[in-house]
């Protein structure tokens, strides 16, 4: 009897103790992981997705204006678009040209119904073929014109060929395979010019070093080009790790419509590991860690019809893009940087259908990429 009264209160004592243990342990975890409200970014819906199809479907076959670009050699050289590059010769220039294919296939792969008629397929069908790579593949092999494009339409054809691949479509590996002769080229051309270039670009424009990396590391990571993935991140550590206070109340210039400082923060999220970006980013960027980030406004377009001008609603896009992606991998900063990413969305997005065609040739494909790039 008497051992039982020690056994029964010893039961007790030892409950108590495990109930406090776990108590203690739960407090420190709460301690540890703060609740974090999760905000909601904007996301495609159909309406938007039918306003932004309908932009590159319209300018894929228009020919001119176009901006070619190139180096001429000789006057052999003087050619029509359609005549240089039988794909991508639409949409002004050959990268918008490139992203809106893009914009097409991210499209029809979330609404196949965009195609009812099928007359965009057959658009595709018609344009990518092997004898029209041939001749795009050509031009890039003309010794005057190795860096063409380099590296921003390099990087949005890498995303093209990303989401070909990607595709549950009958004709979309037989696209893919027509193309990956020019992104294997390319995916060379882009090791080697790594290698060579000493420092970083970081305008605000179409030569942009993180932005294309950050293009290109998607691609590579995607479909295991592992020789292109390690010298983005060799050479993104190289560019960047060093870098620090970047200063946004700097940006933007009048054309701009990426920021450098975003981007670059963007790509290295993509390049580091969750702690040790943290600890980067506070040094490179600590105003993203306070409450309000003054310095991020949407930015004004006064002439919608002026080229460089209309720039800055995808500056307005590619904030957004990358404010959504480094808040995927620091949720703690969610909170301010979603509804501000969602602001900027909000202020461009009313401005990509109806436009002048200075801007509706390609800022569709900077709304898809912010609304629907993870």
């Amino acid at each position: 009897m008497q051992s039982r009264q020690f056994a029964i209160p010893f039961f007790l004592c030892l409950v108590l103790f495990f109930i406090s243990c776990e108590s203690s342990e739960k407090q420190r975890e709460e301690e540890r992981e703060p609740d974090i409200v999760k905000v909601e970014q904007r996301a495609l819906d159909a309406v938007t997705a039918k306003r932004i199809f309908e932009l590159p479907i319209h300018c894929l076959t228009i020919e001119y204006p176009n901006k070619l670009g190139q180096v001429l050699g000789s006057g052999a050289d003087l050619k029509s678009p359609k005549t240089l590059r039988p794909i991508f010769y639409g949409c002004f220039d050959w990268h918008s040209s490139v992203h809106g294919y893009w914009s097409i296939v991210r499209l029809l792969k979330q609404y196949p119904e965009l195609d009812a008629d099928g007359k965009v397929l057959q658009l595709l069908k018609d344009h990518i073929t092997k004898e029209n790579l041939a001749v795009e593949l050509a031009f890039f092999e003309d010794t005057n014109n190795l860096s063409f494009e380099r590296t921003y339409g390099w990087a949005w054809l890498f995303k093209l060929q990303e989401e070909l691949i990607s595709w549950r479509h009958a004709n979309a590996q037989e696209w893919a395979k027509i193309l990956q002769p020019l992104v294997d080229l390319l995916s060379e051309r882009t090791q080697q010019y790594l290698s060579k270039l000493v420092y970083p670009i970081r305008t605000g424009q179409h030569d942009n070093t993180a932005f294309s990396l950050t293009l290109m590391y998607e691609y590579a990571e995607a479909v295991g080009d592992t020789a292109l993935l390690n010298a983005i991140k060799t050479n993104s550590i190289r560019f960047f790790e060093a870098d620090k206070n970047c200063d946004l109340a700097y940006e933007p210039s009048g054309y701009d419509f990426l920021s450098p400082c975003l981007e670059e923060a963007y790509l290295m999220s993509k390049i580091m590991q969750k702690e040790e970006y943290k600890k980067w980013l506070l040094h490179f960027l600590p105003v993203l860690f306070e409450e309000k980030i003054e310095p991020l406004q949407p930015a004004l377009v006064s002439d919608r019809t002026d080229g460089k001008l209309v720039h800055l609603d995808g500056l307005n896009f590619s904030r957004a893009n990358c404010l959504y992606g480094i808040a995927d991998l620091l949720p703690e900063l969610q909170h301010t940087l979603v509804p501000l990413a969602n602001t900027h969305i909000d202020f461009s997005l009313k401005n990509i259908s109806d436009d002048d065609y200075m801007g509706s040739h390609w800022l569709g494909s900077f709304a898809l990429l912010a609304l629907s790039n993870r």
